[in-house]
């Protein structure tokens, strides 16, 4: 066990952030690690999408051994709504969510996806049946809005806890896990960064008994 200070090399975005002094990690940008575990994934930055919390989690886990096996990915295309989402799920002003086939493969290298989006709940369901409809990840979802496993599966998203009927599952990827209450651009209250740090962390050793 080393004694003192440690020193760690981390890699936070694969371009320059905006801003001064770096700031936001641009869109459509992936930090890469040594072993791909978790990847936290966060909306495209912006005005009402500000990704601080991103970098909170990121940093919370790194504290609890999970070093060199963390990514973060900042979408693309993470504002909006996906194309498909139902109506119910409002309009969308601007660009439509979706996710690229790089972003696809980069996602499905891992073990465990945090999933982090915004405070309008039916927007929160729609982006994560995109990202979970073509990866096949067991997924931790943090947001704003109050939200529940039922919410997922009425649209067809597997659960850990309630299940979409066979004939209406949408998805590859299954949501594992839900931490609400966690405002965009606000630094997340130890209580919910210790729920996020749970939930993977279990996760992560479910994965690694199943090898």
């Amino acid at each position: 066990m080393p004694i003192g200070r440690v020193t760690q090399i981390v890699d936070c975005r694969e371009s320059a952030g905006m801003g001064k002094g770096g700031a936001l990690a641009q869109r459509g940008t992936i930090s890469e690690c040594r072993y791909p575990d978790v990847i936290i994934i966060g909306m495209s930055p912006g005005r009402r999408h500000v990704t601080k919390p991103v970098c909170d989690i990121t940093s919370a886990l790194r504290t609890q051994g999970v070093e060199y096996s963390i990514s973060t990915m900042i979408l693309n295309a993470g504002s909006g709504i996906p194309p498909d989402a139902p109506k119910s799920a409002g309009h969308v002003l601007g660009a439509y969510f979706g996710l690229n086939e790089k972003e696809i493969s980069q996602i499905n290298r891992h073990k465990v996806a945090v999933l982090h989006h915004g405070n309008v709940r039916s927007h929160v369901v729609a982006k994560v049946r995109s990202i979970l409809k073509d990866c096949d990840i067991p997924a931790v979802v943090v947001c704003q809005a109050p939200i529940d496993y039922e919410d997922f599966a009425r649209e067809g998203i597997k659960t850990a806890f309630v299940m979409p009927q066979e004939q209406h599952i949408q998805t590859k990827g299954t949501v594992m896990a839900i931490v609400s209450g966690i405002t965009r651009g606000q630094t997340p209250s130890r209580e919910k960064i210790a729920d996020v740090i749970h939930a993977v962390m279990r996760l992560m050793k479910s994965s690694d008994l199943e090898r």
